[in-house]
């Protein structure tokens, strides 16, 4: 019996048994699918973080209040036993040689208005060098004018959505709004930059970093950002902060974090919960397995007499055994096939949705899911096959 012979035979009886056949083939679509729709979501998930912390550069160190080993808590939750201050951002300042940029940060929300118009949005206090260390751009005007960072001044810079709701089709440039009960002179705003980190840089206020310690009432900074001039300096950077505000603290309280560590960390997290939803996910392969075992069984009942005559003709057993073989994978490659293309139609749409999310499934998905598909269908056709195969022609002629 010539390959050709076989995949004709095997064709034609999926054919004479459709609804049976497709109720498998839609099991095994439906087990690819997931598979590969669920690992393109976690891939996507790693690449939009990754991307994320990308954005803001490799040179950047964070310093965040607070640290396991002390509070034993998240860093920059829960406490610190020390504040980190404008004191300490100066020391810092002028005590790494390695640093290009120190910007201290406090941030809080506060109500912006003008007029009637009013929103509840996210306030920045930070200094000069936020732009370069942020990677921002301005769309007309200026950003924060050099000056000493314990010293307050009454201007702001506006994100482009909240300076279009503030202003309409006003120029904003010169125009005043309030930040909480104070008053503040708007001086830039930025170019459009969608969202950062979390934060939308699109619906926020900068002002100077005293500024906004006085609206929120408070002495101590959200974060320290510094910019390192060299990547492999970092390293020696990290050491020297800590070893400074262990000096000014009397203890070592706070956390320093890369965009290396973090990057790492959270992709080998997001990896192993894609590999963990994806291993879920091929347990619905599993199960097509089975309906494709039992659709084949019953296949080999219903042919009895086929099979007696094919023996009778001189097939032999391996032949048998290859014809039902050929049809449990024609049926799961069909099943893995549609499975793929519905996948991709997934991703599509959920990246129309959400452009910003990258979630292309990795090529490892896309081949294991269709090799194992191959495997289920071969794996779960073995037995009804060998079945078929072991018939005795003159019984199996008889029907019986």
């Amino acid at each position: 019996m010539r390959p050709l012979d076989l995949l004709g035979l095997a064709w034609g009886a999926l054919a004479g048994q459709r609804l049976r056949a497709g109720l498998s083939l839609v099991g095994v679509a439906v087990g690819v699918a997931a598979v590969v729709v669920l690992t393109a979501l976690g891939e996507g998930a790693r690449r939009y973080v990754s991307g994320q912390f990308e954005s803001l550069g490799t040179n950047l160190l964070i310093v965040i209040p607070g640290k396991n080993e002390t509070t034993g808590s998240i860093p920059g939750i829960g406490g610190a036993p020390n504040d980190l201050t404008l004191e300490d951002a100066e020391a810092l300042a002028r005590r790494i040689p390695q640093a290009e940029l120190v910007v201290p940060l406090a941030v809080g929300n506060e109500t912006v208005s003008r007029g009637e118009r009013r929103r509840q949005v996210t306030v920045i206090g930070a200094t000069d060098g936020f732009l370069e260390a942020r990677r921002l751009a301005m769309r007309s005007g200026s950003f924060l004018p050099e000056a000493d960072w314990d010293r307050a001044s009454p201007v702001a810079v506006l994100g482009s959505q909240l300076a279009t709701e503030l202003f309409e089709h006003e120029n904003p440039l010169g125009g005043v709004v309030r930040v909480g009960e104070a008053r503040a002179r708007v001086i830039g705003i930025l170019e459009q930059r969608g969202t950062q980190l979390g934060v939308n840089m699109d619906d926020l206020v900068i002002v100077p970093v005293a500024s906004a310690m006085q609206f929120f009432d408070r002495r101590s900074l959200f974060r320290v950002l510094i910019q390192v001039g060299v990547h492999t300096e970092i390293a020696l950077a990290e050491q020297r902060v800590i070893d400074i505000l262990a000096e000014r603290h009397g203890e070592e309280d706070v956390t320093c974090l890369t965009q290396d560590a973090v990057s790492g960390a959270l992709g080998g997290i997001l990896a192993v919960l894609t590999l963990a939803v994806a291993g879920i996910a091929g347990v619905s392969l599993t199960v097509a397995g089975i309906g494709i075992m039992n659709v084949m069984l019953v296949s080999v009942s219903e042919r009895t007499p086929e099979v007696g005559l094919l023996r009778a003709m001189g097939a032999r057993r391996r032949q048998i055994l290859a014809l039902f073989l050929v049809e449990a994978v024609l049926l799961s490659s069909a099943g893995g096939v549609i499975g793929l293309t519905a996948s991709w139609l997934a991703t599509q749409l959920v990246m129309l949705w959400y452009p910003s999310f990258p979630a292309q499934p990795p090529a490892w998905a896309i081949g294991a899911s269709l090799a194992l598909s191959l495997v289920v269908g071969a794996l779960f056709g073995v037995l009804p096959a060998r079945g078929a195969s072991r018939l005795d022609p003159v019984i199996a002629l008889g029907g019986k």
